[in-house]
């Protein structure tokens, strides 16, 4: 597992095992639904053995997993604007500690 994100297809929906061997839960937070947030973490940087800074904005479904013991939730954000250049899918799991509400500008 990578720190700040966790792919979308290592996940199971609700009570499963991850691909590191752990039980995960999986859950809805109501108050996260629908929010606009940045995400950051580290990501491999394909071709070498580094890792670097990785930079997400998207929408929060509210959809969340609780991933080992003690539990890090994570929490799934979708319809991203931004992303890694080359990242290849529309979704990423982000740890709780790295999510960052972003106020819509609306009112």
């Amino acid at each position: 597992m990578e720190s700040g994100r966790w792919d979308a297809a290592a996940s199971v929906p609700g009570e499963g095992v991850v691909s590191s061997g752990a039980t995960a839960r999986a859950g809805f937070d109501p108050e996260m639904a629908g929010k606009r947030a940045e995400c950051d973490g580290g990501g491999h940087v394909a071709g070498t053995r580094f890792a670097g800074r990785q930079e997400f904005t998207g929408t929060l479904t509210g959809e969340f997993i609780d991933h080992g013991d003690p539990p890090w939730r994570w929490y799934l954000m979708i319809d991203l604007t931004r992303k890694p250049e080359g990242y290849p899918a529309d979704a990423v799991w982000c740890e709780s500690g790295s999510v960052f509400l972003v106020e819509d500008g609306s009112s």
